[in-house]
């Protein structure tokens, strides 16, 4: 499964990836919901109807090749909007994106973490950085990330040999809303599971992967429900861009 590097400002881009990566498929089944139709078909209306969405909700967990773990509960829309928490390792961080700017608060493990290769400045900048929000460059590589809802959708069905030869199960709840449950074998072994609502619009609500390098999984909810991040005060927030040239001079 493919898996985006983790960037040093957030951790979240391979999570939405790595447990996305496995949505869709082409064999046949007989059901209720979505009754004649295909699970390559089932999983292309929900990859489509994802897209669609004003906005969504995704909470979830994934390892790392390197054994790390990482987190994500975060809000998204269309615009990029985006409020929640991100993990990596013990170390977490509130982000929020708004106005073209992304904004981390991270604790100390998590700037520890985020500034590994370069253990001087992590000691320096530490102090910095404890309880402000990091405003980032609005170019960032990470609001390419978890900020993006229409790239991290776009990144799960890059590769479309990844969600061929799918096979429908049974239906389920997930969230409360009943789901149909797609199932397939993935090429180093792991189980990927799709969970697609089968009542209203065919959103994708859950995603699993067990085994293989990369086990996790994550749940969708609260779709085009309004996300609107507050933008955080002045003297709370200090300049990414700002630091580095501090740290450069």
């Amino acid at each position: 499964m493919r898996t985006l590097k983790v960037t040093t400002a957030v951790a979240t881009a391979s999570v939405s990836v790595a447990l996305l990566a496995g949505c869709g498929g082409d064999s046949g089944g007989e059901s209720k919901p979505f009754d004649g139709q295909s699970a390559d078909d089932i999983a292309a209306k929900a990859v489509e109807a994802t897209q669609q969405a004003k906005s969504l909700h995704m909470k979830g967990d994934t390892r790392l090749e390197d054994g790390s773990t990482v987190t994500i509960d975060v809000s998204v829309d269309q615009e990029k909007n985006c409020q929640g928490t991100i993990g990596t390792g013990e170390g977490k961080a509130d982000v929020r994106h708004t106005d073209a700017t992304l904004y981390l608060r991270g604790d100390a493990q998590y700037w520890r973490s985020a500034l590994k290769q370069q253990p001087d400045a992590a000691q320096e900048m530490a102090p910095k950085l404890r309880d402000k929000w990091v405003r980032m460059p609005a170019n960032d590589a990470a609001t390419a990330g978890v900020c993006d809802k229409q790239g991290f959708i776009a990144a799960m069905d890059e590769d479309k040999s990844e969600r061929q030869g799918m096979k429908r199960g049974d239906t389920t709840e997930v969230g409360g809303e009943e789901a149909l449950e797609l199932t397939k074998k993935g090429s180093a072994g792991e189980n990927l599971a799709l969970y697609v609502a089968t009542e209203g619009e065919p959103y994708i609500l859950k995603t699993t992967t067990e085994g293989g390098e990369n086990p996790g999984s994550v749940t969708f909810s609260d779709y085009n429900k309004p996300v609107s991040p507050e933008q955080p005060p002045a003297d709370q927030t200090v300049d990414m861009k700002e630091l580095a040239g501090e740290q450069r001079a």
